[in-house]
């Protein structure tokens, strides 16, 4: 008989949750099949109110909103670096975090999470595949006519990056076609189908997958 894992994810916003949850269910998908046995995963986006809340206080409220209503054993807590490196986001928030989950009680609280801190911005991971995301704007221009030549991890802001690479883009299509195209269209499509491996060349999602990874170890499911 199969175990079942239950995750949750916790983004920034409803931008994060569409691009993220295909890939965190395949990332958890993958390190279940490393873990002896028969193991399925299941995840869920947690969904809060966050007004008036610092990081860490949402970051309670979604672990025990996780429990109460899916009874989540991993969470996954997703936060921008909105830095050249993930220092100060693991330091001041993913860390701090963790430390206050422990003083809670086991039984109204998930207390282990992965943590999700893409350097400056997730937007980063939307271009780990350049073809694809070529490909989903539907142009043929290379790389260095769009602006999206970098690694995307030295991108300071890499949003305004994709945006511009639609608008030069777009100088070839229909009028149509251009009222059409934004980028918030593009954060669903890209994160379905986004092969994991084009994103295990940056470190910020091989973090991730590690974590994961030492998920799995606390419940005991992995070695």
């Amino acid at each position: 008989m199969s175990r079942l894992v239950f995750a949750g994810l916790f983004t920034e916003g409803t931008t994060d949750d569409r691009f993220l949850e295909s890939i965190v269910k395949r990332t958890l998908d993958e390190v279940a099949f490393e873990c002896v046995g028969d193991i399925e995963t299941e995840l869920k986006i947690i969904s809060i109110e966050k007004t008036g809340l610092n990081f860490i206080d949402q970051v309670l409220k979604a672990s025990q909103t996780g429990i109460e209503k899916y009874g989540i054993m991993i969470l996954c807590v997703h936060t921008d670096a909105d830095e050249a490196n993930d220092l100060r986001a693991f330091n001041s928030k993913i860390r701090p975090a963790l430390q206050a989950l422990q003083e809670k009680k086991d039984t109204d609280f998930c207390k282990i999470l992965a943590a999700i801190v893409p350097v400056q911005m997730i937007e980063a991971w939307m271009l780990a595949d350049k073809n694809l995301f070529k490909t989903e704007i539907g142009t043929s221009k290379t790389d260095i006519e769009l602006g999206i030549h970098r690694n995307p991890e030295t991108i300071a802001n890499p949003k305004d990056i994709l945006e511009e690479a639609i608008r030069i883009a777009r100088q070839d299509f229909t009028q149509k076609r251009r009222r059409d195209l934004r980028l918030t269209e593009l954060y669903l499509p890209i994160g379905q189908k986004l092969d994991l491996p084009k994103l295990e060349v940056l470190e910020s999602y091989k973090k991730f997958k590690d974590s994961v990874r030492d998920a799995f170890k606390e419940l005991n499911y992995l070695h």
